[in-house]
Parts: C-alpha cells; structure tokens; sequence
C-alpha cells in the first residue's frame, strides 16, 4: 500500500506495481504530479529506492537553486546587519580572520538545517525601524513596531510559498542577481567617499569590548558573527525532492554557493575593515544598527543611506521567503516519518498545490506566535533566536559524527554523485573538531558582566528543547517513528 499525499510509499509495493492504497491516493506510477514535474529517470530511481513518492514539482534548475541557497544565506547583507557584535568583540581585525576561519569551516558544515524564520524577520524587522529612525530624529522604536513588522515580513513571504510557488524557481534567479549586483552598490560608494585605515589597523586592530580575560576570548566570542553569515549551505539539501536531477544539481549548487557567498563576503569584510575608522561612533548609533550610521557618515545623505539600507532589507526579506520553504519542507519530511506530533496533518500534500501548504502554515503561525514574545520581553524573543545556530551545529555534529564512524570502522557507504574518497574521514573529523569549539561559544554571551538582559539564555533553550523532544520520543513518539532506513531500498 501507499500514501502518496505523504510522499510514503512501501517499497514492496512499488515493486509489484501496485495502483491505489486502501485510502484512495494512487501509487507512484500514479502520480498526481504532472510528468514533467517528475525530473529525470535518474530522480525517480531515487524516489523508488528511498521508499518515497514524488508529491513536490521538480521545478528547481542549477541557477534557481544556486540562488535559493545564496540569498538565504545572504552572507555579505548579515555581515552588514550583525557588524554591531563583530566591533564589540574582536574588532577589525576578528571580523576579517574570523572571515577567514569561517571559510574554512563552511566547506565542511553544510551537512544540516533548521530555521530562523522569526530571526531573520525580526532582522528586516529592526532594520526598517532604524531607517525610521534615521529619518525622524524623534522617533522612539517600541517593541510593538518590530512584532508588527516581524508579522508583515512573514506574511509577506507566506504568500510567495503558497499561491506564487510555481514561480519560486524565477523568483530566485531574479534575486540571485540582486544578491550579486547589490553589493557592489553598497559598497563601491564606501571604496570612494570612505576615509581609509591602514592596513596594520585594518587587519590587525582587535577588540575587547566586552571586557573578556583575553583579546583571544573575545576574538572567538566574535567569531559566531561571521559564522552565522556562512552556515546553512544545505537548505537546499531539504529542497531536493523540487530540483530537476537532484543527485548532481545538487552538490554542484552547494559547492557553488559556498564559492560564490565567500567571494561576497571577502569583498564586504576587507571594505569594513578598510573604512570604519571610528568603531566607538558607529556602536553609539541612534540607529541601532553600526551600518546605517556608516553608510550616513560617507554620503551624508539620507537618501543615498536609505537606498543603500533597502538593498540589504529586500535581500534579508528575499532570504526569508527561501528560509519558510526550507522550514516547511523539513517539518514535512520529518512528519512523513512520524517524527513530530499531528504528523498526519503536517504531511499531507494536497492535489494540485503539490507543496506542504500545511506545514507552510504553520511555519506561519509558529513565526505569529514567537513575535508575540516580544511584546512582553525582547531577551526572551532573542533567546529564542540564538537557538538556532546552536540547533544548527548540533545537527550537524550528528549527521557528520555518523558518517565519521561509519568511515571509522571501514562500513560502506551509499554512491554519491561527488564522493569524498579517501579523504573523507579526515574531512569528517576536522569539521567535528570546528564543530566543537563553535558549538560552546554559541552559549557566550557578548559580554563577560552581565545581567538578565545581557544573558545569553541559549543554554536554558537548548536544553528546553531537547528535554521535551526526549521526553516527546520516550512516552510515545517511539511507537511512530518510522527511521528512514526502514523504508529504502539500497539494492535497487
């Protein structure tokens, strides 16, 4: 029997050819997706051997997916907006070597996802607040403008993920170009009007602003700054069921990505370096944002600061309707395995959307509801947030510490399309050693003194989560759960 409107299929079943399950749904041979939806031969292979039915359109080329990952991961735009932590801790001079480490790191953490939708709106968020600011000297942000711009963000992207998700895929090359030529109409005004710092103070100038026992300390604390701007690679990886010839699309994209995102950020990193002379002025900023206050000192225009600002907003919010289809493809494809509770309203797949409309809605109202918290408490909604680099590389921990003892212990491991050889337990077991480090300095707060409103509360999320989702699996969720292992069928 099958479930196709779940994308579940017995594999067993596909072998004898079944037609219909007892519920009605047809089978694989059935699909309701239309042929040339269905990618190569080469895809359905896949489908067939992973157990699974293909629910979703193949509708992702190489270029529309190389610019799903880009602007998701909008390196060079996150630099600019998180620039107020890379100057607090480690200076210019951590910013361009945490750069630098962060490269390295990046090649071996694309292996895992999980989302930052309300962080990312919350980000465009605040970011349109201080161009307000910038404009209305009087102006005083209040916590109910962000929740309702938090809102109008993610409302904004839902709709791009349900009635405009045929043309996803030319949305995304569209922005690809954006990603690319923005920059540079950022920052060829910074190479022009900016004044200059030495190379020796550009590059070798740290911080300690947030009076750590060593600039050493603080350089790493720094780091997670241009780490964010370089992990989640792989949310195309939870896109593969949509791209046409996935099993070598893919890889490519990643790689090309990560190139492509490295170049942006080296260009952004070395011309912050470069031009911020008085780091003092741009963290005492009205704006609350370092990188509005340093587009305004160069041009001395509010125009000029307000269009170089909105770039990095459509980019932001560009990023965010790639992250709500990267989170509700997850939820989907964990609930297909009875992973999550209401598994059987978060996998169904209706005829004719051919998208998981449910889990996209309630990526929305999950988004609605943590807003919400920052209404009553902006620590706690951030809290929330810096969950998700910690959830992150704890993902990744386990899906590269699995292949590392596989490798390990000589086992075989499934063909890939671009195989790591003989190099890949010690590509494995370097990245797990990068791993480590970053996964504890993502429990640091910014500063050594703090308070409950400096805090960093991650360690109480993390450990939150976690409980609950033992707890969740241990009292009944281990009686679903279906692994995928059970399901595949590698011998086809």
């Amino acid at each position: 029997m099958s479930k196709s409107n779940h994308g579940y299929v017995q594999t067993a079943a596909l072998r004898k050819g079944d037609q219909s399950s007892e519920d009605g749904q047809p089978d694989e041979f059935t699909s309701t997706v239309a042929d040339k939806w269905q990618g190569t031969v080469a895809d359905k292979h896949d489908m067939v051997m992973l157990g699974r039915s293909q629910v979703l359109r193949r509708n992702f080329s190489f270029i529309s997916i190389l610019g799903f990952s880009s602007v998701l991961i909008c390196t060079w735009e996150l630099i600019f907006a998180n620039l107020l932590f890379a100057l607090t801790d480690g200076g210019t001079g951590g910013l361009f070597w945490g750069f630098t480490v962060t490269i390295i790191s990046s090649w071996l953490l694309a292996m895992g996802w999980q989302g930052a939708v309300v962080g990312l709106s919350l980000l465009a968020g605040t970011i349109i607040q201080g161009q307000i600011a910038l404009q209305n000297e009087s102006y005083e942000p209040k916590q109910w403008h962000g929740t309702l711009l938090i809102n109008a963000v993610v409302l904004f992207c839902i709709v791009f993920n349900t009635s405009l998700a045929k043309k996803l895929p030319l949305i995304e090359g569209f922005i690809l170009l954006l990603h690319v030529i923005g920059l540079f109409a950022i920052v060829i005004p910074l190479w022009v009007l900016a004044p200059r710092n030495p190379a020796n103070v550009a590059l070798l100038q740290f911080n300690n602003g947030g009076e750590w026992q060593s600039t050493g300390l603080a350089f790493m604390v720094g780091l997670l700054t241009t780490l964010i701007s370089m992990t989640g690679f792989d949310c195309s990886v939870h896109m593969s069921e949509e791209i046409k010839d996935a099993s070598n699309t893919l890889p490519r994209a990643l790689l090309w990505g990560v190139g492509l995102n490295a170049v942006l950020g080296y260009i952004v990193v070395i011309t912050l370096c470069f031009t911020i002379t008085d780091p003092t002025a741009l963290l005492d900023s009205t704006t609350g944002f370092p990188f509005i206050q340093l587009f305004y000192n160069v041009t001395n225009s509010r125009a000029g600061t307000h269009i170089m600002t909105t770039i990095i907003v459509v980019n932001i919010v560009s990023a965010v309707i790639s992250e709500i289809a990267t989170a509700s493809r997850q939820i989907w494809s964990f609930a297909r395995d009875d992973g999550f509770p209401f598994s059987d309203f978060l996998k169904k797949v209706s005829p004719g959307w051919n998208i998981p409309l449910n889990a996209v809605v309630v990526n929305f109202l999950f988004g609605v509801a943590i807003s919400l918290i920052n209404l009553g408490s902006s620590v706690a909604l951030g809290a929330i947030i810096s969950l998700t680099l910690a959830s992150l590389l704890s993902s990744y921990m386990l899906s590269i510490g699995c292949m590392f003892l596989k490798r390990l212990r000589g086992e075989p491991l499934p063909p890939a399309a671009l195989p790591l050889g003989r190099w890949g337990l010690a590509i494995n077991g370097i990245a797990l050693a990068f791993l480590t480090a970053f996964f504890i300095f993502c429990f640091f707060p910014t500063t050594r003194l703090v308070d409950a409103s400096t805090m960093n509360w991650n360690s109480a999320m993390f450990g939150g989560i976690t409980l609950f989702a033992t707890t969740w699996y241990l009292v009944g969720g281990h009686k679903k759960y279906r692994p995928p292992v059970d399901i595949q069928n590698r011998k086809l």
